[in-house]
C-alpha cells in the first residue's frame, strides 16, 4: 500500500505517474517531523539494513554515512564524498516489518543515515514544501514493485544497445572510427557500437558535425551500419553562444534560455566556451530542443548519449568577472598560508559554484523558479526533452538514450552510466555495490565505463571489470583523454582473454535480455542483493559484494588487485560454472557455506541456483549475428526446471505481446521442452 504526505505547496517533479490524494501530512508513520517540516527523523534497529538512493557512494546497505540528494559533476567518487550525478531520493527500511519512502523534492536534500546518531535517520530539506510517498508491502521486493509502479515503467532499450561499446574522448575522424571498427572485426573481437565524444561536433557545438574531420556523415554512418556497427554521439546540456548558430539564436529569439533575475541570459562556460542553458523544465523548451535529434536521426543515428547536465558549469561570467577582481587585490601581497588557501579556493571554486546555480532561473508556467531550489530536474528533463519527442518522430522505434544526470522520473525515457569514474579498484566494486540501488529506483539500463574512464588502466583491472561488465545491461569501454587508451586490441597478452570474455557476454544475451525485459514489464528488479532472496539469512545480509541477476545467478565478481580468486557465501547448494569462451566452461556443485573459489583472468565465475536453468546462444560478433531462437540450455536441474523465457524483434514496442513469452523445461535427464508461440531449437548444454 502507498499513501502519499503532503508538506506545504510542493513542486510537480512529475516523477510519479499514479495520482494519490494526499494524506493528512500529521500523520506521516514512522517519522516524526521537526523544523516545521524541513526534518524528518526515523529510529533504526541496530541490524536495521537500509537500501536505496540509487546513484551513491559506499556499499549497499546505507547506513553510517551522510547522502546529499544534489547532482553534482564530481569524478571523484571517493568515500567521503557526498553526491554523485543523480539524485534518487528512495530508501527502503529492512526492519522486521519493512517500509519504503520517496521523497519528492526537487533540491537538495541531505540524508544522515546513522552518522550523527547510530540508530537514527535523519532527512532534512531547505524548504518544508514536498511529497513524501510511504510504501507498505510484504517483503523488500514487493515495496520495490509498488514504488516502480507509482513511478512508471522503465525505459526499454533496443536489442542491439545490448551488445557491447566501444568509446573514447575522442575519436576524432572518421578513419579513427574505422581504424577502431577494423581492429575490432579483424580481430574477431565483438561490437555493436562506437561512440562519439564531442569532437564530432563543429566547434563543440550540439546537433553539428565537424565537416573537415567527418565529412559525408550520413555515408559514414550508413557504411558503419553495414558492417553491423551503431554510431552514439554525444549532446551536451549548454548551448553555445555564437552569432549565427541556428540553435542559439532560435533560443535567444524564442527566450528559451535560462535568465537571470533581471531577465538577460544566464551565461556559463562548458567545452565551446560561453553558452547558454536551455530551460529544460519548460515544456515548450523541451518540445524545441528534442525536435533538434531529429538533425541525426535523419543522417541515420539511433542512439545518443546526454552528457554534461547537471548542469556542469566550467565558470559563470558574473563568477569570472569576481574572480579577477579578488586575484587583483592578492597581487603584490606577501600570500601566507591562509591567503595562499584563499588564492586556490577562488580559482578551484570557479567550477560548478553553488552560487551560480542561485543566480539563474526557470519558467515554469509563468513563475520564475531559481534553479537551486529545483536543480535536480535538470538533467531529468534534458533527456525527457528527446525521449517526448522520439516518441513523435519515431512512434515505432526504439532509441538508444542514456543520461549522466537523472532523478527518478527519468528512467522512463532513458538509462544513465555512472558518470566519469576512474581506473581504480574500488571503483569496480562501487559499480557493482550500485547496481541494485538504482535498480530500485527504475534504472535498469544502467553501467559504467568498463575500465574506468580518468586515469590509466591496466589490463588485469580491464579484464576483471569487463568480466563484470558482461552483466549489466549498458556495456561500454570509455576512457579520457590523456589517460591510455584501452581498447581491447591494445593489449595484446589480454587481448585473447578480452575477445573471449566479451564473446560470453553475446552467448549470455538470451538470458540477459529476457531477464532485463521481464524485470521492465514487472517492475522487478534486474539485480538484487543477498538479502532480498534470502531475507531470513543473516550472513546473506551481510554480504556486499555478490549479486543476484534474475532468479538463476549469483554473481561473484573479482575486484582485488592481483587476486587468484575470492571467497564466496553460498546461501544454498548451488553450481559453479566458470566460463573461458562460449563452449569452453566447467561446473561444479558446492554446498552452502563459504568457499574459496579459484578465478582466473580469462575467465567468468557465477553459480546457478538448484533446480534454475539459463538460456544461452552460440554467440555472434554484433547481436544481429546472435540467434536467439536457437538455445542451449545450461541448468542446475536436481529434479525439473522451468524458466520463462522473453524475446521479441528487439526494436518495435509491442512489449506486451504473449507470442514474446516462451516456457522452457528441463528434467533431470536432461530432456528439454518448451512451450508458446516462439520456434524453438533446444539443446542442453551440460
Amino acid at each position: 500500500m502507498i499513501k502519499l504526505y503532503r508538506f506545504g505547496r510542493p513542486f510537480a517533479t512529475e516523477a510519479v505517474v499514479e495520482a494519490l490524494a494526499p494524506q493528512p501530512a500529521e500523520t506521516l508513520p514512522y517519522f516524526s517531523v521537526q523544523n516545521d517540516g524541513c526534518g524528518f527523523s526515523c529510529e533504526l534497529g541496530k541490524e536495521t539494513a537500509v537500501y536505496g538512493l540509487g546513484e551513491a557512494i559506499r556499499g549497499m546497505n546505507k547506513r553510517g554515512w551522510i547522502y546529499k540528494s544534489n547532482c553534482a559533476d564530481d569524478p571523484s567518487h571517493t568515500e567521503g564524498k557526498h553526491s554523485l550525478y543523480g539524485a534518487h531520493n528512495f530508501l527502503l527500511i529492512a526492519r522486521e516489518k519493512p517500509f519504503g519512502v520517496f521523497f519528492d523534492y526537487p533540491g537538495e536534500l541531505i540524508f544522515d543515515i546513522g552518522y550523527t546518531e547510530m540508530n537514527t535517520l535523519q532527512v532534512s530539506t531547505k524548504e518544508a514544501n514536498l511529497d513524501v510517498y510511504i510504501i507498505d508491502g510484504d517483503g523488500l521486493e514487493d515495496i520495490v514493485r509498488q514504488f516502480r509502479r507509482l513511478i512508471g515503467r522503465s525505459y526499454i532499450a533496443p536489442k542491439w544497445a545490448f551488445g557491447y561499446g566501444q568509446s573514447r574522448w575522442s575519436y576524432y575522424s572518421e578513419d579513427e572510427v574505422r581504424e577502431v571498427v577494423r581492429q575490432h572485426r579483424e580481430n574477431h573481437i565483438p561490437l555493436d557500437m562506437v561512440y562519439l565524444d564531442i569532437d564530432y561536433m563543429e566547434r563543440y557545438k550540439d546537433f553539428t558535425v565537424n565537416k573537415k574531420t567527418f565529412p559525408q556523415f550520413q555515408e559514414f554512418v550508413q557504411e558503419m551500419r553495414q558492417q553491423n556497427i551503431h554510431l552514439v554521439p554525444i549532446i551536451d546540456a549548454g548551448v553555445k553562444i555564437e552569432k549565427d548558430y541556428s540553435v542559439y539564436e532560435e533560443g535567444v529569439q524564442n527566450g528559451y534560455f535560462c535568465k537571470k533575475a533581471d531577465g538577460s541570459p544566464f551565461v556559463g562556460a562548458v567545452w565551446p566556451g560561453k553558452s547558454h542553458f536551455p530551460d529544460f523544465l519548460n515544456q515548450k523548451v523541451r518540445e524545441w530542443f528534442g525536435k533538434k535529434y531529429a538533425f541525426l536521426l535523419r543522417q541515420g543515428i539511433d542512439g545518443f548519449w546526454n552528457d554534461m547536465n547537471e548542469p556542469a558549469v566550467f565558470y559563470s561570467e558574473d563568477g569570472l568577472k569576481n574572480t579577477f577582481s579578488e586575484l587583483k587585490k592578492l597581487e603584490g601581497q606577501n600570500l601566507d598560508m591562509d591567503k595562499v588557501n584563499h588564492f586556490r579556493g577562488l580559482v578551484n571554486d570557479l567550477s560548478n559554484n553553488p552560487e551560480d546555480y542561485k543566480s539563474f532561473y526557470h519558467n515554469c508556467d509563468g513563475k520564475m523558479v531559481r534553479h537551486d531550489k529545483v536543480h535536480n530536474l535538470y538533467g531529468y528533463n534534458m533527456t525527457r526533452a528527446a525521449g517526448e519527442v522520439f516518441e513523435k518522430l519515431e512512434p515505432d522505434k526504439r532509441i538508444l538514450m542514456f543520461s549522466r544526470s537523472s532523478y527518478i522520473g527519468m528512467h522512463r525515457f532513458g538509462g544513465i552510466w555512472t558518470g566519469d569514474n576512474c581506473s581504480w579498484w574500488r571503483h569496480l566494486l562501487l559499480e557493482i555495490q550500485m547496481m541494485p540501488s538504482l535498480n530500485m529506483c527504475g534504472f535498469l539500463y544502467a553501467g559504467a565505463d568498463i575500465g574506468g574512464f580518468g586515469d590509466d588502466t591496466t589490463a588485469d583491472l580491464l579484464l576483471r571489470w569487463t568480466a563484470f561488465g558482461i552483466f549489466t545491461p549498458l556495456m561500454r569501454n570509455h576512457s579520457a583523454l590523456g589517460t591510455r587508451k584501452q581498447e581491447a586490441y591494445r593489449f595484446p597478452e589480454a587481448m585473447p582473454a578480452l575477445k573471449k570474455l566479451i564473446g560470453i557476454r553475446y552467448a549470455l544475451l538470451p538470458y540477459l535480455y529476457s531477464e532485463y525485459m521481464k524485470a521492465a514489464l514487472r517492475g522487478n528488479l534486474y539485480f538484487r542483493p543477498l538479502a532480498f532472496v534470502y531475507p531470513q539469512d543473516k550472513q546473506a545480509a551481510e554480504v556486499e559484494d555478490q549479486l543476484m541477476l534474475g532468479d538463476e545467478l549469483m554473481l561473484v565478481p573479482v575486484y582485488t588487485q592481483n587476486a587468484s580468486g575470492r571467497t564466496v557465501y553460498l546461501p544454498e547448494d548451488m553450481k559453479l560454472v566458470q566460463m573461458r569462451s562460449v563452449s569452453d566452461f566447467t561446473v561444479e556443485t558446492m554446498e552452502k557455506g563459504y568457499h574459496y573459489v579459484p578465478a582466473a583472468l580469462d575467465e567468468v565465475v557465477f553459480f546457478i541456483r538448484s533446480d534454475r536453468l539459463i538460456p544461452l546462444s552460440y554467440g555472434g560478433e554484433c547481436v544481429s549475428q546472435v540467434d536467439f531462437n536457437h538455445l542451449r540450455l545450461l541448468g542446475n536441474v536436481q529434479t525439473a526446471a522451468t524458466y520463462q523465457y522473453y524475446n521479441d524483434d528487439g526494436s518495435s514496442k509491442d512489449y506486451e505481446n504473449p507470442a514474446h513469452f516462451a516456457e522452457i523445461t528441463m528434467s533431470a535427464d536432461s530432456r528439454v521442452s518448451a512451450k508458446g508461440d516462439m520456434c524453438l531449437q533446444l539443446e542442453s548444454a551440460l
